[in-house]
């Protein structure tokens, strides 16, 4: 499906301290198949009633009103969006919104082999694939029963129909911090982008400040065993500072939430499958977008989204003040 496009700056709205905004994380669900250490506590999370998540017309409505204000890209998320019913159907009508130019997906890889060709001729071709960890029992440890094989199965059929793949490794001390070199050394062959993301205590784990592993540290590690050369990150970049060891194929990408924060490049909002709109995804500040989507002009639904653009702060304060943040699970924001 061709996708229509608008001029890359037409529309574009920049916060109040002048980043502009043109990227959307939207989750579809809160429920998820896996029960990683960092997301949720070992007794889980209570889901939502379905009753409370948003209907995929309901989406596809506030996606359409944020494309007004720039938006050019969408990041599909959860929970795992995979489990969704309708999942396939909803990211076609997604991709033939006016204005959107990339639509992506994060996943744990659980059901990406059944999902990868329904998924790119949908529309999707990237993928965020969530691996903490390439030993069976570590990956089955952290993911608290997770199949690593399913998930390596998923990336191999992601990788031959054709989709740009990124992993995702939460890098956490005395658990994987023993397999970094492992990754990194998947980005020589592949032309993988493998990230390395230092651990967020948004569940605040008792004695979380151990788990972390800086990215200077990290990057320190990386450049005792490989020539590092800085790349310049794209217009929908995350918040990686991107790398690439010489003579790779792929990329490497450094994520650093607590110790170098990275919102001075933030080019994100977020909205939650309950509909709850927010700037920032350590902030407990939200806008309800229920009640509008109620309402017959989307005017009201378009306000309320430069609302949040406007109210976007400047940083987060989880590094200096974690106790400033409610504690969450990753599952029912999205991460």
């Amino acid at each position: 499906m061709k996708r229509k496009k608008l001029n890359q700056n037409q529309n574009a709205m920049q916060d109040s301290f002048g980043r502009t905004i043109n990227y959307l994380r939207l989750s579809i669900t809160d429920r998820c198949n896996l029960r990683c250490l960092y997301c949720m506590p070992a007794t889980g999370i209570t889901s939502q009633h379905h009753d409370n998540i948003l209907r995929y017309d309901e989406m596809l409505r506030i996606v359409a009103a944020a494309t007004t204000l720039g938006i050019r890209k969408v990041r599909i998320t959860g929970g795992e969006p995979l489990v969704r019913k309708g999942v396939i159907g909803f990211l076609e009508q997604l991709a033939a919104l006016e204005g959107i130019e990339e639509i992506a997906l994060t996943t744990n890889g659980i059901l990406l082999a059944d999902y990868a060709e329904e998924l790119y001729a949908a529309g999707v071709k990237r993928l965020n694939i969530s691996l903490d960890s390439l030993k069976p029992d570590t990956f089955s440890d952290i993911t608290r029963g997770g199949d690593l094989g399913r998930v390596l199965a998923g990336i191999g059929k992601a990788e031959q129909v054709g989709m740009k793949i990124k992993l995702n490794l939460v890098a956490m001390r005395g658990v994987n911090d023993h397999e970094l070199l492992d990754f990194a050394a998947l980005s020589i062959d592949k032309p993988w982008s493998v990230r390395f993301i230092e651990y967020m205590p948004t569940i605040r784990e008792q004695q979380w400040q151990h788990r972390i592993i800086s990215g200077a540290d990290i990057l320190a590690l990386l450049n005792q065993h490989y020539q590092l050369n800085p790349l310049t990150a794209d217009r929908f970049c995350g918040p990686a500072r991107p790398y690439r060891i010489a003579g790779a194929a792929g990329t490497l990408g450094i994520i650093t939430p607590m110790s170098e924060h990275f919102c001075g490049s933030c080019n994100r909002i977020r909205v939650t499958s309950m509909g709850q709109a927010k700037s920032c995804l350590m902030s407990n500040d939200a806008v309800d977008l229920r009640p509008l989507l109620g309402v017959r002009q989307q005017s009201k639904l378009i306000d309320a989204l430069k609302m949040v653009i406007c109210g976007k702060p400047e940083h987060h304060c989880l590094g200096s003040d974690p106790d400033s943040t409610t504690p969450f699970s990753m599952a029912s924001i999205g991460g």
